[in-house]
């Protein structure tokens, strides 16, 4: 049984029809690459994944539950499992990194204020921000803002971490910091499903990679099959477009 599955996915947004019959499956411990032109649908499928968007038609299972995301319990149950990483930090500037850590696990999900700190000290830590625990994000560069965001989405415990173009918002010298953080989640067998135009990344992580064009799966497989054999035409031309520049 997959630990996700994605059937015949429809999304409309602002009036536009933004997801046309997008079907996919994610097993435990996979890492998809979801790649292709802005405006196709990526960020999309991510929003509808965690309910910030909700689907006008299709079906999403979760290791065997079939998601309505009309049912607020249904929700929960999403967010419990699925944590989601934006490209903007989004963290609270009046909290230090530890705090930003810490609130949600405790106001939120209700548990042990000392546990709660226990645990976001050693995700500070492991994204190599031990020494930056009482540090305000004002005095944090981006890739150590982004590297916050991912222990604090760390600290929910999900099953699958959707991460949603994380480096394109930083400097391309601070980049390798944030990537380095997702090659270590990928070392411990984090599920794992990215957005990204970083295609040597995606070519070097994904065990799975899908290419979309206007809200459709155009291509998806490999990485080895992706950049070097796809199929369609568009693929080719995609990659040979942004791989090396």
């Amino acid at each position: 049984m997959p630990h996700l599955d994605v059937r015949n996915l429809h999304a409309d947004y602002a009036g536009k029809t933004v997801l046309q019959g997008v079907s996919f499956t994610v097993t435990q411990g996979a890492i998809v690459s979801l790649i292709g032109p802005s405006g196709s649908g990526k960020s999309t499928i991510l929003r509808a994944l965690t309910g910030l968007l909700r689907p006008s038609s299709g079906e999403i299972w979760l290791d065997g539950r079939r998601l309505e995301y009309r049912q607020a319990a249904d929700v929960a149950y999403a967010r419990q499992r699925i944590a989601i990483v934006f490209q903007q930090y989004n963290l609270f500037q009046n909290m230090t990194a530890l705090r930003n850590v810490t609130v949600t696990p405790e106001k939120i999900r209700k548990r042990d204020k000392r546990e709660v700190e226990a645990e976001a000290v050693a995700l500070l830590r492991k994204v190599g921000l031990g020494d930056k625990l009482n540090a305000y994000p004002d005095e944090l560069s981006g890739g150590q803002q982004q590297r916050v965001a991912i222990a604090r989405a760390l600290a929910l415990k999900p099953e699958i971490l959707l991460l949603d173009e994380v480096t394109s918002a930083l400097d391309p010298e601070l980049v390798h910091e944030v990537l380095d953080t997702v090659r270590l989640l990928a070392a411990e067998g984090m599920t794992m499903i990215t957005v990204s135009h970083e295609m040597r990344f995606v070519r070097e992580l994904a065990s799975d990679v899908m290419f979309l064009e206007a809200g459709r799966i155009v291509e998806s497989g490999p990485p080895l099959q992706i950049f070097e054999a796809a199929k369609e035409p568009r693929t080719r031309q995609f990659i040979s477009k942004t791989l090396y520049r």
